[in-house]
């Protein structure tokens, strides 16, 4: 099919990507203010395929969510809560297995367990250290992914150590990888008005860049559609591709909307279909260097997701299962899709399932879809 390309300022910047140059930031805005979504939908998906054929991943996993007991002052999270407010919780170790050993026996092919929470204001160092030892002892073959960078802060200042021997402690104990929470929009003008006392931009990156020197892997997020301007996302976009080309240790990037519900933030509104595949595309033309770009149902819902297949993501997340932090923030969508759901919504959109374990190894290839 011949490209027809409507908006003319989109011309140098397709020649860019169709003979794989790498973008700038001046092409990101322009990309950002297209209302060409058809052309950024193509090229987007051109790179998706460039690097992953026509696969779209998948996993089973589940999210546990230790305690929502939490020191914080974000002002867009909608599930913090203060000990001894109602609501309020925190999970011993053995009721935190007991949730893992009930999701295992319901969902056999469970591979994955994602753990992240509230910064609680009593736990110790080597309570947070515990819980990712007894996941691993008692579920060997499960990979844990778990403590956003925030946490391992956090964590590393109740023990008085630094992050790195904080992460060191935390792989001997179990852990598999890091999670990409936390990473909002690394630009001080916004981070110091929507999370003020949150981990800063440049810690962040050093926590998953020491990650990835100690041999483990991350994901990255951007929190997006509250009060960040186009030049912000690109700026945090660029951000983590100059710490991919150092380490090579990310993953995945992972576009989260803004959910507004319960939140402090004046005006903030939910984003839009338009607003959420534009995002995922220009993150899948500006970060060349991450293998994968994550449509996060729980997130967009399922509709989105499925669309956004085409639009340069090439992995729709997992079954999951609790996951409570959007949900408190009013998402529309649900908190568990089993995989064979999973399954007809990639065919539907023209991709290959491929059912992946964290690391992106393949478990199985499903038929291909007939175009």
């Amino acid at each position: 099919m011949e490209l027809q390309i409507r908006d003319r300022e989109l011309w140098p910047i397709a020649e860019k990507v169709l003979s794989g140059r790498r973008l700038s930031f001046e092409d990101g805005v322009k990309l950002f203010k297209t209302h060409d979504i058809h052309t950024l939908g193509y090229l987007a998906n051109y790179v998706a395929e460039k690097k992953n054929g026509p696969f779209a991943y998948f996993n089973v996993n589940l999210h546990v969510t230790p305690t929502n007991i939490c020191i914080g002052t974000c002002k867009f999270c909608a599930f913090r809560k203060r000990k001894g407010e109602s609501g309020a919780y925190e999970l011993t170790i053995d009721q935190i297995l007991k949730k893992i050993e009930e999701y295992k026996r319901q969902n056999p092919g469970l591979t994955e367990v994602h753990i992240v929470g509230g910064l609680h204001p009593d736990w110790s160092y080597s309570y947070y250290i515990d819980i990712v030892r007894a996941v691993k002892e008692a579920f060997p073959d499960i990979h844990i992914k778990a403590y956003t960078a925030e946490e391992i802060k956090y964590i590393s200042e109740l023990g008085g150590k630094s992050a790195e021997e904080t992460l060191i402690e935390l792989i001997e104990a179990g852990l598999g990888s890091i999670p990409g929470g936390g990473g909002e929009i690394f630009a001080e003008s916004v981070r110091s008005k929507i999370c003020p006392d949150k981990i800063s931009a440049r810690e962040y990156l050093e926590i998953h860049k020491t990650a990835h020197r100690l041999g483990i892997r991350s994901n990255a997020t951007m929190l997006f559609g509250h009060i960040e301007s186009v030049e912000d996302r690109i700026d945090h976009l660029l951000r983590l591709r100059e710490a991919q080309d150092e380490t090579g240790g990310f993953m995945t990037f992972i576009p989260l909307a803004f959910h507004p519900k319960n939140t402090e933030i004046p005006g903030a509104n939910y984003t839009t279909g338009f607003d959420e595949l534009r995002t995922i595309a220009v993150s899948r033309l500006l970060l060349d260097n991450f293998p994968h770009v994550k449509a996060y149902w729980i997130m967009l819902g399922e509709k989105v997701a499925q669309i956004a297949l085409q639009f340069g993501a090439d992995d729709i997340d997992g079954t999951v299962t609790e996951e409570d932090i959007t949900q408190a923030a009013g998402a529309r969508a649900g908190q568990f899709i089993p995989k064979e759901r999973l399954v007809k919504l990639i065919k539907e959109a023209g991709k290959v399932p491929v059912e992946r374990d964290t690391l992106y190894n393949i478990i199985q290839v499903y038929e291909e879809v007939a175009l």
